[in-house]
C-alpha cells in the first residue's frame, strides 16, 4: 500500500508538470530536489543586513585619540563582527600601517593580537602535497609581513607567537619557518653591537647631545662640557632673547694636539654634519686644522748619526703579486674638540671657542676660520626674479625694450 501510494503521488507530479511551461517546471524540478538532497550549511546563518558589513579599515583607525587600547579596541571590533571573519588580510595589512602612529609598532602582544585576527584551523594543511605547494599563500605571506615588520623594530616574538602561528598555519608552514629563523638570530646578533644605542632616546636636547657626543668621541677619556643650557633672557628694551643650548666634548689627547698647533695656520670651524640616531637627526660641529698645521719636530744635531731614523727596504716581489690596485692617502688635519648646539650660527659658535679657551689657552693666539654650511632646517628665501609672475616678467621685458628703442631713436636725431 505504502509503495502504490508513492507511485500515485509520482503520476500526479508529473501531470502537474507537462502542464507548466518549461522554465517554471525546471525551477520546481530544481527546489524539489535541492528539498531532498541538500542539508543545512554548517556554521551560524550569515546574515547581509547593514549592520553587519565591514567597515573600511583605513577609516576604522583614523581616530583622535590613537594608543594602545584605541588600536586594541579596533580588532575586538573586527574579531566579534563576524565569526568567519572576512577581510582578515585587509585588516592585518592596514593595521601595520597605522601601528608607527599609535605608538604600538614596538609591542609584542599588539602583534600576538594582529595574528589572532587570523581564523583558526582553517589554513592548515591535511597532507604532504598542500604543504609544499603552499597552502592559503596569501594568508601565509601576510603572516610572513608581519613577522618582517617585527623583525625591522627589533621586536623578537615569544611562545605565544609561535602557539598562534602553529594553530593558524600549522607546524610546517613558511610563518613558523620565519619564527624559527628569527629565533635562532636574534639572540646571536643582540648584543653584537658594543655601542648600542639607547631604546629610548632623551628628549631633553642637552642629555641627547651628551649621547650623541659619546658616541662620536673615539676616546673613552673624553670629557663632556654642557656650556650653555637652553633659556630665555628679558632685555631691558622688553624683547625676549632665546639662548639655545652648546654642549661640547673634547679629550686630552686633543689638548695635546691643539697645544702643538702652529699659530701661522689657522683653526677652522666646520658644519653641520649630520648624524642619525634611529628616526632622530641632531647635527654637530668640529674645530679642526689644516693638514701639516702642527708644529715641526727638529732634528737636534746629536740625532744626525741615526738618521735616517726609519728604514724602508725594496723586498722582492713575486711574479704573482698584483701590483696594479693602488690607494692612495689622503691626509686630513687633527679634530680638536666638537660640539652640539641649537643654532650653528657663527655668534653662537664663537662662545663655544671662547669657553675653550679656558682649558686652551693657545686658542687666544689662533686665528679661527668658520666654514658653515646653511642646515636643513634653514631655508634660503626667493629671490625677486623668481618670486615674480609670468605677466609681470613679460610687461618689465616688454618696456626694457622701450627704453632701449628710444635711445636709439634719441643717438639717430642727434
Amino acid at each position: 500500500m505504502k509503495s502504490l501510494r508513492l507511485l500515485m503521488a509520482a503520476r500526479r507530479v508529473c501531470a502537474e508538470l507537462g502542464q507548466m511551461p518549461a522554465l517554471q517546471t525546471h525551477a520546481v524540478k530544481s527546489q524539489w530536489l535541492r528539498t531532498v538532497h541538500s542539508s543545512s550549511s554548517p556554521g551560524p546563518s550569515v546574515t547581509t543586513t547593514s549592520s553587519k558589513t565591514v567597515a573600511p579599515f583605513e577609516d576604522a583607525f583614523a581616530k583622535d585619540q590613537r594608543d594602545k587600547a584605541s588600536f586594541v579596541q579596533v580588532l575586538d571590533l573586527f574579531c566579534g563582527r563576524d565569526v568567519r571573519r572576512r577581510g582578515h588580510v585587509e585588516l592585518i595589512e592596514a593595521a601595520l600601517r597605522w601601528m608607527p602612529q599609535f605608538g604600538v609598532e614596538k609591542d609584542i602582544e599588539v602583534y600576538n593580537k594582529l595574528l589572532d585576527v587570523f581564523p583558526k584551523e582553517v589554513f592548515v594543511p591535511r597532507n604532504f602535497i598542500q604543504t609544499m605547494f603552499l597552502h592559503f599563500p596569501r594568508q601565509q605571506e601576510c603572516a610572513v609581513r608581519v613577522l618582517d615588520q617585527m623583525e625591522y623594530y627589533g621586536v623578537t616574538p615569544n611562545k605565544h607567537t609561535y602557539f598562534l602561528l602553529a594553530q593558524t598555519f600549522g607546524k610546517h608552514s613558511h610563518p613558523v619557518k620565519k619564527y624559527q629563523r628569527m629565533m635562532y638570530w636574534f639572540p646571536r646578533f643582540k648584543y653584537a653591537n658594543p655601542y648600542p644605542v639607547p631604546a629610548d632616546l632623551e628628549a631633553d636636547p642637552v642629555a641627547l647631545s651628551k649621547v650623541c657626543l659619546d658616541r662620536i668621541a673615539a676616546d673613552r677619556d673624553a670629557k663632556v662640557t654642557v656650556y650653555q643650557l637652553p633659556a630665555s633672557e628679558v632685555r631691558e628694551d622688553g624683547t625676549v632673547q632665546e639662548h639655545s643650548h652648546l654642549v661640547g666634548i673634547q679629550s686630552p689627547d686633543q689638548m695635546s694636539l691643539l697645544a702643538e698647533h702652529d699659530p701661522s695656520y689657522p683653526v677652522i670651524v666646520e658644519g653641520p654634519f649630520p648624524l642619525w640616531l634611529k628616526k632622530t637627526c641632531v647635527h654637530y660641529y668640529v674645530l679642526r686644522a689644516e693638514p701639516g698645521a702642527s708644529k715641526k719636530v727638529e732634528i737636534g744635531a746629536e740625532r744626525c748619526f741615526y738618521y735616517p731614523l726609519q728604514l724602508d727596504l725594496d723586498l722582492e716581489r713575486d711574479l704573482g703579486d698584483d701590483l696594479s690596485f693602488d690607494v692612495d692617502d689622503v691626509e686630513e688635519g687633527p679634530v680638536y674638540a666638537m660640539c652640539m648646539a641649537g643654532s650653528g650660527d657663527e655668534r653662537t659658535l664663537g662662545r663655544w671657542i671662547h669657553c675653550l679657551q679656558e682649558s686652551n689657552p693657545i686658542l687666544g693666539q689662533l686665528p679661527v676660520l668658520f666654514r658653515l654650511t646653511s642646515g636643513p632646517q634653514e631655508l634660503t628665501l626667493p629671490t625677486q626674479d623668481e618670486t615674480e609672475s609670468p605677466k609681470e616678467g613679460e610687461a618689465r621685458q616688454s618696456s626694457t625694450e622701450e627704453e632701449e628703442e628710444t635711445r636709439q631713436s634719441r643717438r639717430m636725431e642727434q
